[in-house]
């Protein structure tokens, strides 16, 4: 189950990027040309690609929750690998030797000269 809507989500994915690319920026749909009156004119064909952007949106968000709440359920029936765990305290380092302060420079006297 969890593979098939994987596999759907993705088909989804290609036909709303196809839909999102085939407008227009402008929202004027394919503009081909055409009677004005007829089914895939500029006006028809522009709220047919807004209708089918809108739809596979909606479609790709519910599968994405869906796909997420599988996820999440059959996750929670495994158990967690701690063999990798690095929670093993390093020896403690001694601490550092206090650094000596640096020489005066020889030069700042002379700049405020």
């Amino acid at each position: 189950m969890f593979i098939f809507l994987i596999v759907l989500q993705a088909i989804v994915a290609a036909m709303l990027v196809v839909v999102i690319l085939i407008q227009k920026s402008e929202g004027g749909g394919l503009g081909v040309g055409g009677s004005p009156s007829g089914f895939m004119s500029a006006r028809g064909a522009a709220d047919f690609l807004t209708r089918s952007t809108g739809v596979l949106a909606a479609i790709f968000v519910g599968l994405s929750i869906v796909l997420a709440a599988l996820a999440v359920a059959s996750a929670t029936s495994q158990k967690v690998d701690t063999s990798l765990d690095r929670s093993v305290s390093a020896p403690a380092a001694a601490p550092a030797a206090p650094v000596a302060p640096l020489p005066a420079d020889p030069l700042a006297g002379a700049a405020k000269k």
